[in-house]
């Protein structure tokens, strides 16, 4: 939703805005948070050890091929990041 919504409707999420777009899933098992280009998806509960890391992967499966996402990883904070920047 995020990603397709880029370029098509923003350009840019803004950097401080990006929380008035934030979306739980709806089993509210993630948040995501459009950060300007960048698309933060967090686990809303105590994740288990390698969550993180098989989100990536999925996230980075689905994506794949895509144009607009340069790549995805965790980021420091421990969430997966959408990196959609040019």
């Amino acid at each position: 939703m995020f990603v397709e919504s880029l370029q098509a409707t923003y350009e840019s999420y803004g950097l401080l805005t990006g929380t008035n777009h934030a979306k739980k899933t709806s089993n509210g098992l993630y948040t995501i948070t459009p950060v300007g280009r960048l698309i933060n998806v967090k686990i809303e509960r105590v994740a288990e050890e390698g969550e993180y890391e098989e989100l990536q992967k999925d996230l980075k499966d689905h994506y794949e091929g895509n144009l607009k996402v340069k790549d995805v990883y965790i980021c420091g904070a421990g969430t997966v990041m959408i990196d959609c920047r040019n």
